[in-house]
């Protein structure tokens, strides 16, 4: 093997791990609401046998750190620990088949997300044809 060849080797390898670690929505994510557009929290995406959840770690500009909003077993909860993206499959370029919680709605809507770019993730919780996406940016 000539040095030509291992370089090239090593350089191909550099830039595929580069763009698969580039491809994930593993990470932080500032919450932006699509209907006012603040900020309203930072979500940790992570991967848990194949698939992906998120929990709120921090909240932005947030008027009640309960989930007063919530029924059930969610009622009066911290937010901040709040799972609120659960069993989301990686489909190609898209993560699909999940669910996403609102807190300040009480309900739990289907979920798919996409990147757009390394740092804005489309968020969309649906109901049959009805439908809002919100973006969120990764902190780095």
């Amino acid at each position: 093997m000539t040095l030509k060849s291992i370089f090239t080797t090593i350089l191909f390898f550099s830039l595929f791990i580069s763009i698969s670690v580039a491809q994930s929505v593993v990470g932080v994510w500032k919450t932006v609401d699509d209907e006012t557009g603040q900020e309203k929290s930072q979500v940790e995406i992570y991967e848990k046998n194949g698939k992906y959840y998120g929990k709120i770690i921090k909240l932005l500009n947030a008027s009640t750190t309960k989930c007063d909003n919530c029924s059930g077993s969610r009622k009066g909860k911290p937010l901040v620990g709040l799972e609120i993206l659960w069993d989301m499959k990686k489909s190609g370029s898209t993560w699909k088949n999940g669910e996403i919680f609102s807190p300040t709605k009480d309900k739990t809507y289907s979920c798919k997300m996409w990147l757009e770019g390394d740092d804005k993730l489309k968020v969309r919780g649906y109901v049959a044809l009805f439908y809002r996406t919100q973006t969120w940016h990764r902190i780095k």
